[in-house]
């Protein structure tokens, strides 16, 4: 534990203590801090000298070679390997960076063909242009191995983030250069700071015509205050980029032709990791992989002590719980893959195999002397779902998963490596009640079971309320929209009736875009952003984070519209539909399969609208001399996340590996009909 506080919290003035390297003039390391004018009411970054620096890098010399008090163990650092992480807000550029490193570092052949945001492996990654999933590689720089991790940047994959921060001493906090710190950027710093890791900012996509830098800068340096961040990390150092075309520079005006300053930044301010080389075998698993041929994967840095291949250790649990395991086999990371080795030295990031139940927060210890490291702390899920096997008559005709035990099975498991979900028992054997930190977390857990073949059904999200003192608490978001000036009037009205409080206004990059930052009920968020692209016309952009809990804000209305809903079932006629569109806008087309209560469209008044879209042409012997034309309008495309916006109290929604339909809840039906 001792060793552990040491590691993190030296990490922040490591960077002044590390000389600079050859190529990086004194010139140099003055320009690429960014000294700003000293805000009003505010602390300002203190430039340090030289020589102070010498000294303190010899006092921490110092201390690191004398042993500790009980004799036991040596800490030292590790001069060869550097350990970062890569955080931003959504689309900031994070794994178009990577792309960048990889390619300067010579990873692939020269003739080799690689595909953009290679990092994103995933499908769904790949066609939402999102990272999901925190992944793990390396690059080899001036003879130095800098182990690096990609981090998603949107707010609900925000557990990813918080585990893998135990394996880094510092990160790279990617802003891009018009949008500036948005809700997630102020998360991962927060969690960073918290940790005591150190910080270099990059300013990515300097190239836009919109750019502005400075303000960016001035704007991080802001919120490193607001975090209560110390003199150390706000004396961060600044590295301007643009990450598509791998170059980077101490600023923004004269970049070099590469991301060679960029290199040399992350050598001279993050930290040597801080280990005890000859201390009792310890290593947090943070992240778990599955291989057909090798099992269960377990990642982690190797906080102490040597791990060899073969080796019997102990795995232990926070609640001191023990059993002794046997390693397989030993990678590490090198490049864009996993390299088999026989051992691993302390301070290094690595992947074990052999330990078929190894859970994340676990750690695998020396097996004699060897004791469990603070496991994982995430922060509380705040939306729930129910999912419940497929009741609707189309039940089995598309999948290949449909019993409640298939679906226990895959919920419980995906428990094994997603720390920031929680599952639970239902009221009936069939339901279960999944929890998760925002509706689009919740979202790719049900597509990826829907491309694994399982039918259910899911209800719509709810917010974890808490009772405290009597009082009823419900989560709170921060929302920042990005909006035209002609449509900002439509969206405050949108936020007003979802009982936001507007927090501030700014006039953002572009002429004529405000940016509004608004506190908003969880609640209030959801369907909200369909609802602000309608007003604003597809041009306004929102974001969220979690805030904190706060008292009830009372009742919210999110939607002013009934559902259609057909009252036979059976294939959609065009006679019907032409009839059924004066109701309002449908989701079927002619020829389309239904059943009974399943929603075919939104009704245009309040209230839902039983009707029959299967309706036929009665057919006579007198024939008409006229032709008509039957003119049907385009019928209304849904998605997953759409549907799961969309749909009220008494609405499921229906998942299939080929269909997404909506219905009515006939239990709950039944039970209004009751009453």
């Amino acid at each position: 534990m001792q060793m552990q506080t040491i590691t993190l919290r030296a990490g922040p003035s490591a960077r002044h203590l590390a000389p600079p390297p050859a190529s990086a003039s004194s010139s140099n390391l003055s320009a690429g801090r960014c000294f700003l004018p000293r805000p009003p009411h505010s602390r300002c970054r203190r430039p340090r000298s030289l020589r102070a620096s010498a000294s303190l890098e010899q006092e921490v010399k110092e201390r690191a070679d004398s042993p500790s008090p009980s004799g036991t163990s040596s800490q030292a650092t590790r001069r060869d390997v550097r350990n970062i992480a890569i955080v931003a807000h959504v689309d900031h550029g994070k794994t178009t960076l990577v792309d960048s490193m990889l390619r300067q570092s010579k990873v692939f052949r020269d003739n080799q063909v690689v595909q953009e945001r290679i990092m994103d492996s995933n499908d769904l990654e790949r066609e939402r242009g999102i990272t999901i999933l925190s992944k793990n590689t390396s690059i080899t720089y001036k003879g130095t191995k800098i182990n690096i991790i990609d981090t998603p940047g949107h707010s609900d994959f925000g557990g990813e983030v918080e585990r893998v921060l135990n394996m880094v001493e510092g990160i790279l906090l990617v802003v891009d250069s018009v949008e500036g710190p948005m809700p997630q950027t102020r998360f991962v710093l927060k969690k960073a700071l918290e940790f005591g890791h150190a910080v270099v900012v990059v300013v990515n996509k300097v190239d836009r015509p919109i750019a502005r830098p400075e303000f960016v800068v001035n704007s991080t340096f802001e919120l490193f205050i607001e975090l209560n961040a110390t003199d150390e990390q706000c004396d961060f150092q600044t590295v301007y980029a643009i990450g598509l075309k791998g170059k980077a520079g101490i600023s923004a005006d004269n970049l070099a032709d590469d991301l060679g300053p960029l290199f040399e930044a992350i050598l001279r301010c993050i930290p040597e990791p801080r280990i005890e080389k000859d201390g009792a075998l310890q290593m947090l698993v943070t992240s778990t992989e599955y291989d057909e041929h090798k099992g269960r994967i377990a990642i982690g840095r190797l906080h102490a002590g040597e791990l060899k291949r073969g080796m019997e250790v102990k795995v232990c649990t926070p609640d001191d719980a023990c059993r002794i395991g046997k390693i397989g086999e030993l990678f590490v990371y090198e490049n864009f893959g996993r390299v088999p080795v026989e051992s691993v030295s302390a301070g290094d990031i690595c992947a074990v195999c052999g330990i078929n139940d190894i859970m994340i927060g676990e750690t695998i210890a020396d097996k004699v002397s060897g004791t469990a490291l603070p496991t994982i702390k995430i922060e509380e899920p705040t939306v729930r779902m129910s999912f419940s096997i497929n009741t609707s008559p189309f039940v089995g005709k598309e999948g290949k998963f449909v019993t409640s035990r298939n679906l226990r099975d895959r919920l419980y498991r995906e428990l094994e490596r997603n720390l920031a979900m929680k599952v639970e028992d239902g009221e009936t054997a069939d339901t279960f009640l999944v929890s998760g930190r925002g509706t689009l977390h919740l979202t790719i857990l049900i597509e990826n079971m829907r491309r694994e073949g399982y039918e259910f059904m899911i209800g719509p999200p709810k917010v974890i309320n808490k009772t405290v003192n009597g009082k009823l608490l419900e989560p709170y978001e921060i929302a920042a929209i990005e909006v035209p000036e002609e449509y900002m009037g439509s969206v405050v009205e949108l936020l007003g009736k979802r009982r936001g409080q507007m927090l501030d206004m700014e006039a953002s990059g572009p002429e004529g875009t405000s940016l509004l930052k608004y506190k908003v009920p969880t609640r209030g968020l959801i369907g909200l952003r369909n609802a602000i692209l309608t007003a604003s016309r597809g041009r306004a952009i929102l974001n969220t984070i979690f805030d904190s809990y706060g008292p009830w804000a009372g009742d919210i209305s999110s939607r002013d519209q009934g559902s259609l809903v057909a009252f036979e079932g059976g294939s959609t006629t065009s006679y019907a539909c032409v009839n059924a569109q004066e109701r309002g806008i449908l989701f079927v087309k002619p020829g389309q399969d239904i059943y009974k209560g399943q929603i075919v469209g939104i009704h245009q008044r309040p209230g839902d609208l039983a009707l029959n879209v299967c309706k036929k042409k009665a057919a006579t012997n007198v024939r008409s001399n006229k032709e008509t034309t039957v003119v049907l309008d385009e019928p209304l495309s849904y998605s997953l996340d759409d549907c799961i916006e969309y749909i009220q109290e008494d609405e499921l929604v229906e998942v299939t590996p080929e269909s997404i339909r909506m219905s009515k809840n006939p239990k709950i039906s039944k039970k209004n009909n009751k009453n």
